[in-house]
């Protein structure tokens, strides 16, 4: 088993997420009522879970290994990765910012919506890479014991910066918000 099998199942979960924002954003430019409560535990999953945590995996262990392993990082695949994981920061802080703005009755909506789906754009895309590209690299060139370690190394920033049982309470509002969203039988 590779370490990198982790992180694509991670890229699944976030998948779905970033498919249940692109409806929430259509809901909101077809004038649809919308639950800005789903769209803020949309944000905070998209900040601790996908950023924080899965980000902060890739950053903190995967990237660094790699570079260790001859990958480069300035003008190679590594830089590209951490470059689009500061632009989904940047994107997030955009919607968080809009999202507060139309709470506060102010509207936010257009700006909202912009971020949104240039962050699911981005993302969607730099998914594909690491998929494709970079995991497969990763697979090659690292040896066994260090894929165990990562894994090890992985279970433990997700305990520190998810915490226990988040990460299941992730998965439950990920189910509801398909159901909500993305269910077949929605009007």
């Amino acid at each position: 088993m590779y370490a990198t099998d982790q992180l694509r199942d991670e890229h699944e979960s976030i998948q779905v997420v970033l498919s249940v924002l692109e409806r929430l954003c259509e809901d909101l430019q077809n004038k649809r009522p919308v639950n800005f409560e789903h769209a803020a535990g949309i944000l905070d999953f998209l900040r601790t879970f996908a950023d924080r945590c899965h980000h902060g995996k890739e950053e903190d262990l995967l990237f660094p290994t790699l570079a260790a392993r001859g990958v480069p990082v300035k003008n190679g695949p590594i830089g590209v990765m951490l470059s689009e994981h500061a632009q989904g920061r940047a994107y997030i802080r955009a919607m968080g910012e809009a999202l507060k703005r139309e709470r506060a009755g102010e509207n936010g909506t257009r700006d909202f919506v912009a971020n949104a789906l240039g962050y699911i754009s981005l993302l969607r895309a730099h998914i594909i890479k690491e998929n494709q590209v970079l995991f497969p690299m990763a697979e090659r060139r690292l040896t066994a014991a260090e894929h165990s370690h990562l894994a090890i190394e992985f279970e433990r920033i997700e305990k520190e910066r998810v915490g226990a049982g988040v990460h299941e309470k992730y998965h439950a509002l990920i189910n509801d918000w398909q159901d909500a969203y993305l269910s077949v039988t929605r009007a």
